[in-house]
């Protein structure tokens, strides 16, 4: 999938080598622009630079995934979308039109969602055209290693965390290159929902994170189920063997549905088999996070929060709920509960941690919670919700049965708010002690 340039196509001159992207409308965008490349399961490299044009007008490939149908079903995405590829160290720029020769913006980074299994940068739910032209900032999206070909360590020397470290090599070319697109260096923040939320909290803990990124926006990260899974995933890297460099890729895949179904035995953990594993570079020990993350906190602003519903989103899935739901009277309010134990469970009560320890080893925060959700839909507020506020448009969001019984106006109209907000926190321009999008989103000053 690409676009065609124009017939004067917007020319970049950054250190990797002369790129040319293309207009469109209010944006110029710069896409699948490798940022590192690596074997299969090994760590990666700095992408080698270039001398004649790179013409980055082709999204960037997804990660080789399995469909996920109920996903597809509430975001209206379509299993395929992107064509896959192991070489899918890519990163897509979009960039306000007409910014000044001397001009230097804010760079906000972005880092899919999608239980590092599935999801990608140029997904085109993803497209920052309103968050871009609204607040004359720069979006970065990132694609990177998912699942078996990046998460998961095995007992033969396999590494870990492969994806964690292309992130920070698409971190490392931000601030090597992202000058000569318009972009302020000095003004970087990282932002990303579910595990891009959690790999944003743990590229944190890496002492290099305060020299690539000053600001971090954590989106409804799993937090509480990240810890205590030293066994699990020994159990699934035994099971991962099987897959060499050979491998086919689409075997991979297959594969990977079998290595996920050795974790159920685990709970509510293994609603996330695949993940950051600590002790492997570019983590500490498990018992050493909360230190690494303390020693940047003071250079490091941070905004994190969740959904109110985020468990809505998993609940239909479930066969006790479906039940529950038809019990007259007892069952919606048991609904409600189960909603707010799991959502509880997994995001709310490590967000508000993460947020105190980071203000008590001298850094800036502040928490959120996002209650907007679709008219009469039983979804509410549900993990997800704030993609459709923060990126895209009527028609990439026309088929998501997440925002079934809101117009497209309301749903912007409430977008407008949030990317505003969002913009403002990479700006620096400091959010007060607390505020509100009135019937959507309060926010407030952590305190320790």
């Amino acid at each position: 999938m690409s676009s065609e340039p124009s017939f004067n196509p917007p020319h970049f001159e950054p250190p990797c080598g002369p790129v040319t992207g293309w207009r469109e409308g209010d944006v110029v965008r710069a896409t699948g622009i490798p940022y590192a490349t690596a074997g299969r399961f090994q760590p990666p490299v700095a992408a080698p630079g270039w001398t004649t044009p790179f013409a980055a007008t082709t999204l960037a490939p997804a990660c080789p995934q399995g469909p996920v149908p109920f996903l597809d079903d509430v975001l209206g995405t379509r299993y395929g979308e992107l064509p896959g590829s192991e070489d899918c160290q890519r990163l897509s720029i979009t960039v306000p039109a007409g910014l000044a020769d001397d001009e230097r913006v804010p760079v906000m980074v972005w880092l899919h969602g999608g239980s590092y299994t599935s999801g990608s940068g140029d997904l085109a739910i993803f497209d920052a055209t309103s968050l871009v032209a609204e607040n004359r900032v720069i979006v970065v999206s990132v694609t990177y290693r998912l699942g078996l070909f990046g998460y998961l360590a095995t007992g033969t020397g396999r590494p870990a965390n492969l994806g964690l470290l292309d992130q920070l090599e698409a971190f490392r070319w931000v601030q090597r290159n992202i000058a000569a697109f318009g972009g302020d260096p000095h003004r970087v923040t990282a932002f990303g929902q579910s595990a891009g939320g959690d790999s944003v909290a743990h590229l944190m803990a890496t002492p290099e994170a305060p020299s690539l990124f000053q600001r971090a926006i954590i989106q409804s990260a799993p937090l509480g189920i990240t810890r205590g899974r030293h066994k699990m995933s020994r159990d699934m890297g035994i099971a991962a063997e099987a897959v060499t460099e050979e491998t086919p890729m689409l075997e991979v895949v297959a594969i990977e549905d079998h290595v996920s179904q050795v974790a159920r035995k685990y709970g509510l953990i293994a609603a996330m088999p695949f993940g950051t594993q600590y002790g492997h570079a570019p983590l500490p020990p498990e018992s050493e996070i909360e230190a690494a993350w303390n020693a940047t906190a003071p250079d490091i602003e941070v905004l994190i929060g969740h959904t109110s519903d985020e468990a809505r989103l998993f609940m239909p899935r479930a066969r006790l709920v479906r039940v529950l739901r038809r019990v007259p009277g007892l069952g919606s309010a048991a609904v409600k509960a189960i909603n707010w134990a799991v959502t509880e469970a997994v995001y709310g009560r490590a967000a508000r941690k993460f947020a105190r320890r980071h203000v008590r080893a001298g850094g800036k925060a502040y928490s959120y919670l996002l209650s907007w959700g679709a008219p009469g839909n039983f979804y509410g507020a549900a993990h997800t919700v704030d993609l459709p506020l923060l990126f895209g448009n009527r028609e990439t969001w026309a088929a998501a049965g997440l925002l079934t019984g809101a117009t497209w106006d309301e749903i912007d109209a409430v977008g407008r708010e949030v990317r505003r907000l969002w913009a403002a926190f990479a700006r620096g321009d400091g959010l007060g002690e607390a505020g509100s999008i009135p019937g959507a989103l309060q926010y407030r000053t952590a305190a320790a």
